[in-house]
């Protein structure tokens, strides 16, 4: 008889990944909730042209598609954006702005399975909507960076690499990048990290600049921060306001503590289409991962899929390279299996009386369980261990017939008599 096995790039959550995930979520969802933000859902499976021309040349060639029984074109969902931008712009006129949501999806893309990337994700979502303050820019990457400490991991462990494309844009179109040179400029640059300078020189000249264009585009990314792009560039049209926002931004979080996390990066662009402002992602500080989370504001989406032009900006963390680098710095909790009380029947006599004691328990609160058929004591203490108990709970004859049970301590053997009054 052959095994199924599950699909490439799926995972199957036993308990003790379950755990991880769990505790990987609860960070997420407390560090939100401290921010003020409201937790919401969209369906996993979308129509199709929510993502074609929104989310990006890569996203939208690694979608898990098909036509329904009724004969729509429909997509599993990749990311979330495009689907809180659409449930927003049905009740934009209702909804009290600036609107603070957060969710936790699981996302879909088909692509290559590596290190880092799978076929299906779980996602930490942080948005807010109806504000185009700079606060609001700095308020998303706090909340991220304040989750990430929650699970331990402070800024000797990570970075938060930052940019804005109205800056980007502006010193592209100094170089002498046209309008309608932007988009692939863009996705070329984007690689900077990634691949040889040579490389993306010839990408440049591949989607159209001339050589001398592609080789001023290349030169800006010599100025290493923003006061260095300041004495270089100052007085480029329009530079300089852009510079003030990004110096506010940088205001903004350090107030909020985390100015030790995070650095000016010229080359962070990212790949999604909507981006219309700045842009920023996390990154391990030993530079053996991919991105953590990535982010940035996207003005411009909600009017995109037919609702008001609304300000926008958020940010999207997975779980992959997240658990990849609490592992590494051995920050993964605990997932051996634990419950409160193991309660131990003698004879078969005390069974009725452990069931009832069991009940008791579990409408107080606590966990508690029991073996279901008759076993010995011996095998029954094996099965409490196994099971991570706190205590063990031991009805006997001689208890029962003084109104008693016996407690034990598991982790240090101390034992005390309880009336079963209490317990019941």
């Amino acid at each position: 008889m052959s095994t199924l096995a599950g699909l490439p790039g799926f995972r199957d959550f036993y308990p003790a990944e379950l755990a991880v995930r769990a505790h990987i979520m609860n960070a997420w969802r407390l560090a939100a909730t401290r921010h003020g933000f409201e937790e919401y859902d969209g369906p996993p499976l979308e129509a199709l042209e929510l993502y074609t021309g929104k989310s990006g040349e890569e996203i939208v060639s690694q979608l898990y598609h098909f036509e329904d029984k009724g004969g729509r074109h429909v997509a599993l969902r990749p990311e979330m954006t495009p689907s809180l931008a659409r449930m927003v712009a049905a009740r934009a006129s209702a909804l009290r702005k600036p609107v603070r949501w957060f969710c936790m999806p699981q996302l879909f893309r088909y692509e290559r399975t590596q290190r880092g990337r799978l076929r299906e994700h779980y996602q930490w979502n942080v948005d807010i909507l109806g504000e185009e303050d700079v606060g609001a820019d700095a308020e998303v990457l706090a909340t991220g960076l304040d989750a990430l400490a929650l699970l331990g991991l402070g800024p000797e462990h990570v970075v938060a690499k930052f940019n804005d494309r109205r800056l980007l844009e502006c010193l592209l179109a100094h170089a002498g990048v046209g309008a309608e040179q932007m988009t692939t400029t863009y996705a070329a640059v984007d690689k900077l990290a990634r691949e040889p300078v040579q490389r993306i020189r010839e990408r440049l000249v591949e989607s159209g600049l001339a050589p001398q264009v592609a080789a001023a585009v290349l030169a800006l990314f010599q100025a290493r921060g923003l006061d260095p792009l300041r004495a270089v560039y100052g007085g480029v049209p329009g530079l300089d306001a852009e510079l003030e926002r990004l110096d506010a931004y940088q205001r903004h979080l350090t107030d909020l503590g985390h100015g030790r996390t995070i650095a000016f990066d010229l080359t962070i662009v990212r790949g999604l289409a909507y981006y219309t402002g700045t842009v920023f992602e996390i990154f391990d500080r030993a530079g053996e991962l991919r991105a953590i989370c990535g982010g940035g504001r996207y003005d411009r989406l909600l009017g995109a899929v037919g609702g008001p032009d609304m300000p926008a900006v958020g940010f999207g963390m997975g779980d992959v390279v997240l658990r990849e680098l609490l592992e590494e710095r051995k920050l993964l909790p605990a997932t051996r299996p634990h419950v409160d009380y193991f309660i131990v029947a003698v004879t078969d006599e005390q069974r009725e009386l452990q069931r009832r004691i069991a009940t008791r328990l579990r409408s107080a609160g606590h966990s508690a369980v029991y073996a279901f058929r008759v076993q010995s004591v011996g095998r029954q203490f094996k099965e409490a261990d196994a099971r991570g108990a706190a205590r063990t709970l031991v009805l006997g004859p001689d208890e029962v017939r003084d109104g008693v049970a016996l407690v034990r301590v598991m982790a240090t053997g101390e034992e005390s008599r309880v009336p079963l009054s209490e317990l019941l």
